[in-house]
């Protein structure tokens, strides 16, 4: 005699075989996505190939350097980079943005993030400073403006004033050369 309360065999089945489809079926979404060859950890940006956005920021005082202006982009290319003094991968990075300084075939402008003025000025001043212009953005609404997860962060402008690559993170020899420069070099060739 059987438990009318007890469900037929099939639906028990399901009920059963349900998880480890569920399981299949993820398992196999992440062996396709590792097989890709795509990088998992690169954040895409929904603004490249946009125009810059409009940004009017103060310069950093007692620096002597104009603020960043995002018309002043227009026929050159730019590479803005946002740092912060608090921000230990960009004191890593603050080399590698000292050589490219040297590259006179681009402007290299700052965003500096929600840092305090004579923390800023310290930070150059110990390191050097590596930009032609420093737009001070104390809370951070600039930086929501141009898609900035975290710092640091460093943007190709294009001469046409458009996004042409977001390179998240500090920049490393390695990245300059593989991704950074690449991207640069590109943006340089593009017709005015």
């Amino acid at each position: 005699m059987s438990n009318e309360t007890e469900a037929p065999a099939p639906r028990r089945r399901l009920f059963v075989l349900l998880p480890l489809l569920v399981f299949l079926g993820l398992a196999g979404l992440f062996l396709s996505q590792l097989l890709s060859g795509r990088d998992v950890a690169e954040i895409p940006s929904a603004l490249i190939g946009l125009p810059a956005p409009q940004t009017s920021l103060p310069p950093l005082e007692g620096v002597n350097l104009p603020g960043l202006d995002s018309k002043s982009f227009a026929g050159k290319v730019t590479l803005v980079n946002v740092f912060a003094s608090w921000c230990a991968p960009c004191r890593e990075e603050h080399p590698v943005l000292l050589g490219l300084s040297q590259d006179k075939r681009f402007t290299l402008a700052a965003l500096n993030y929600k840092d305090q003025p004579e923390n800023a000025r310290r930070f150059l001043g110990d390191l050097g400073n590596p930009y032609q212009a420093i737009g001070v953005d104390p809370v951070g609404r600039a930086a929501i403006d141009w898609g900035v997860y975290g710092v640091p962060e460093t943007f190709v402008i294009g001469k046409d004033g458009k996004i042409a690559y977001k390179h998240v993170g500090p920049l490393t020899p390695d990245s300059v050369r593989t991704l950074l420069l690449p991207q640069i070099e590109k943006a340089l060739a593009a017709p005015d």
